[in-house]
């Protein structure tokens, strides 16, 4: 592949990066054969399609061998659900090198979401170096790729602003916990893609004024957040993880790793709009343009400040010594630099399009903590490594809260496989939003109800995928037991979105 003027080896699937985009039906019998040419074991996984479970392509896990070098895998299964997915291997670090590609699943009977255009627009982060190469780096020095660090011109700029006693507390109290203000992202040096292009290349999707354009927007980076804006253009988020949402509009929107909004948009002029996906460490751009013809380029935007992590993002360390004042207290992770005025989608306005089926109170919640060691560059889910731990065992049936406490700086996007969790975001239980993946941002602690619907092994992780590899990662078990203690429910009754 030559993506950035330097030709190097990267995975492809039918010879592109990303693979081609898969057009289903809603409820058509799918098979998939996936031969494998490299010279390694490889898998894909089907990322928010509810599949059984020995076709969701994790290997090991019910009994899934994985595809040997020079073998055919036939993936067969039917599609139950519709809307905007992605698939990706969950083997070694190939997604990071090249193999992932997008899923689109049409309404039986048409869709009602009306649209004149209709665009894929995959974001990607792609790296001239292999992901074991990246891998390797992170532990030798867990802080190997920041080179954002601050300096005594920027101490200086804060005695300016804030005066010398409150920035030298600052600069001390960081100093003591051995951590960047700086620290958004593991991973540097990233050229951001959309649809495969770099900014420089281009990806050009066409509209005629006054017409109605759907972007499905997909976030298949395999470590970059995403701060997403369409200048001049207002978004009306329609979809998020390929549910349907009561439409709500939009200026920008942050999305992590895995996640997926769908959005339309109604440009009015014959002129070009730039597509501006920006990483939160802020270290380029992912640029795509709508235009009325070729070759036409709209401006692009001048890059955000960085955030500067704040003690607010510190979540459950112990700072009992410190003196905090109110506005250490919040989250700097948070700041996107929206321009005052303009509207960010936060997962409180995400509801539901139509009325849950499920809508029972959890039985029991399970505490789900989220660490790490950057010393040795380790990340845990409550204290311990994937393969230190044992299975999360549920019962087929039972209404579960997860409830996330992230103990770290980073924001975690945590992802569950085989089945859909609803937000606790402040909407009725008939509105709580489904969601494939849910980001946890730093410090902070945020639950999720589940009904555990789909009998089998499923990974739980997180989706940064150098966190994943490192640890974060869990079995999740829903055994399938006498039917005399299966949970009547009219979800279940009915088959939920999984029949068995």
């Amino acid at each position: 592949m030559n993506i950035t003027g330097t030709p190097i080896s990267k995975i492809t699937i039918n010879d592109g990066i990303p693979g081609p985009t898969l057009r289903f039906t809603e409820d058509e019998d799918v098979t998939i054969n996936v031969t494998n040419k490299l010279d390694e074991p490889t898998s894909i996984h089907w990322h928010g399609l509810i599949v059984p479970g020995e076709m969701d392509g994790v290997t090991s896990f019910n009994g899934f061998p994985g595809i040997k070098p020079g073998e055919t895998f036939t993936y067969h299964f039917r599609v139950k659900q519709t809307g905007t997915y992605w698939y990706h291997s969950h083997t070694m670090g190939q997604e990071q090198d090249g193999l992932y590609g997008s899923i689109i699943i049409a309404p039986k009977g048409g869709d009602h979401i009306k649209a004149d255009r209709d665009y894929v627009v995959v974001l990607s982060d792609f790296s001239e170096e292999e992901s074991d190469e990246i891998m390797g780096n992170l532990k030798k020095s867990s802080d190997y790729y920041s080179t954002a660090r601050r300096t005594l011109a920027d101490f200086f700029h804060d005695i300016k602003t804030e005066g010398f006693d409150k920035a030298w507390k600052t600069a001390k109290e960081w100093g003591a916990m051995r951590m960047a203000q700086t620290d958004l992202a593991d991973v540097t040096g990233y050229t951001f893609l959309v649809n495969g292009k770099s900014p420089q290349q281009n990806w050009t999707g066409l509209f005629k004024p006054g017409e109605r354009v759907r972007l499905r927007v997909i976030n298949a980076s395999a470590m970059s957040f995403f701060d997403v804006r369409i200048p001049g253009l207002k978004m009306n988020v329609v979809q998020s993880d390929g549910q349907n949402i009561e439409p709500v509009k939009v200026d920008e929107f942050r999305f992590a790793p895995a996640e997926t909004y769908d959005v339309i948009v109604m440009p009015k002029d014959d002129k070009a709009y730039t597509i501006a996906a920006e990483p939160i460490d802020r270290t380029g751009f992912a640029i795509g343009t709508l235009a009325t013809a070729k070759g036409m380029r709209g401006e692009i935007p001048k890059q955000r400040e960085r955030a500067s992590l704040k003690m607010g993002d510190m979540g459950g360390m112990d700072m009992s010594d410190m003196e905090m004042t109110p506005a250490d207290m919040k989250s700097g992770w948070i700041e996107a630099g929206t321009p005052p005025g303009d509207k960010a989608l936060s997962y409180a306005d995400l509801r539901y399009a139509g009325i849950q089926k499920d809508q029972r109170k959890p039985e029991r919640t399970i505490e789900v903590h989220l660490g790490g060691n950057m010393e040795r560059y380790i990340w845990t889910i409550n204290d311990k490594k994937f393969s230190e731990a044992e299975p999360i065992r549920l019962k087929y049936g039972e209404r579960v809260r997860l409830n996330f406490t992230n103990d770290t700086m980073m924001a975690h996007p945590m992802h569950l496989h085989g089945m859909f969790v609803q937000l606790e975001n402040g909407q009725p239980a008939a509105k709580m939003p489904n969601k494939h993946t849910v980001i946890i941002p730093p410090g902070q602690s945020y639950s999720v109800l589940l009904t555990a619907d789909a009998a089998g092994e499923w990974a739980f992780h997180c989706h940064l995928f150098y966190h994943m590899m490192s640890g974060m990662m869990r079995k999740v078990v829903v055994a399938k037991l006498d039917p005399s203690d299966v949970p009547a429910t009219p979800a279940l009754a009915e088959g939920g979105h999984h029949a068995h």
